[in-house]
């Protein structure tokens, strides 16, 4: 199985709608505000690969498939702790994270879900009380559904469910940062090209890779992995769906207001 088992699915999401809604600076904090799930999520879909496919308790112990080893940790390295902007590191969530502050998007919804995961309550209940979007609730419900299904699963849904269509994704976005202020979106832009470089020269060849080999010739294997492919896109429109509408929704309830405003100004002349 080498190939993108939902290609229907690709199309549908390259071509969404929302990628035209997200035009000005208000769209992009509300885009930001719900896409930052997906950047948690992502590491915990990745964690889960890495607990899976190497040792990570005490004592250690040698794991079956060196070749599986490498290739989850090469992708650990750089989502983990990738260069960051100015020199240091950082993993992709705290950089985004910083690049939402950067441009005034609203974070306490994260902030929230991060802080009631630190006192220990289950993943389920912080999800439900941390302010999210239901929307970007359940796009997070699905990934850490496939995350905790067999490794071929998880691989397949961290494979063609995210690495492979990211760079496509994200190319539609950068397009939009050319105009805007510098200090305000640059820390984004660069997250978003730091995405399409490493994703679509590396991660994407790894990850498939990854799920090929954890697949073989099963043929169970291959009907799971692509199930869990088509899931993780699926929950991805739904997710570009819900977006699409909220932004949507705000132009609608702005544009009365804009208009009356004109009048008013009208009617003082």
């Amino acid at each position: 199985m080498d190939q993108q088992p939902a290609p229907d699915l690709v199309a549908r999401l390259l071509a969404h709608p929302l990628y035209g809604e997200v035009r000005d600076e208000h769209a992009l904090r509300l885009f930001m505000s719900s896409h930052v799930v997906c950047v948690w999520d992502f590491q915990c879909l990745l964690k889960a690969l890495q607990r899976e496919l190497t040792c990570v308790s005490v004592p250690w112990l040698p794991t079956p498939d060196p070749e599986a080893r490498r290739l989850i940790n090469e992708i650990v390295l750089d989502e983990e702790s990738d260069l960051a902007p100015g020199g240091g590191h950082l993993s992709h969530f705290e950089l985004y994270r910083e690049a939402m502050r950067d441009a005034g998007a609203d974070g306490r919804a994260i902030d929230a879900l991060l802080a009631a995961l630190g006192r220990g309550e289950p993943v389920g209940s912080a999800l439900d009380g941390c302010g999210l979007p239901l929307a970007a609730v359940q796009f997070a419900r699905t990934t850490l559904e496939l995350a905790a299904g067999p490794p071929h699963v998880a691989a397949a849904a961290f494979a063609w469910g995210r690495e492979e269509v990211i760079p496509d994704m994200f190319r539609r976005l950068v397009g939009t940062l050319a105009s805007h202020d510098a200090r305000r979106w640059g820390r984004l832009r660069y997250y978003l090209e730091r995405h399409i470089e490493r994703d679509a020269d590396v991660h994407s060849v790894a990850a498939r890779a990854l799920a090929q080999r954890l697949c073989g010739e099963d043929a169970r294997r291959q009907i799971e992995a692509r199930s869990a492919a088509r899931a993780a896109l699926q929950a991805r429109l739904a997710l570009w769906d819900a977006l699409a509408a909220t932004i949507r929704a705000g132009r609608a309830t702005d544009a009365p207001l804009a208009t009356g405003a004109r009048g008013a100004e009208d009617a003082a002349c």
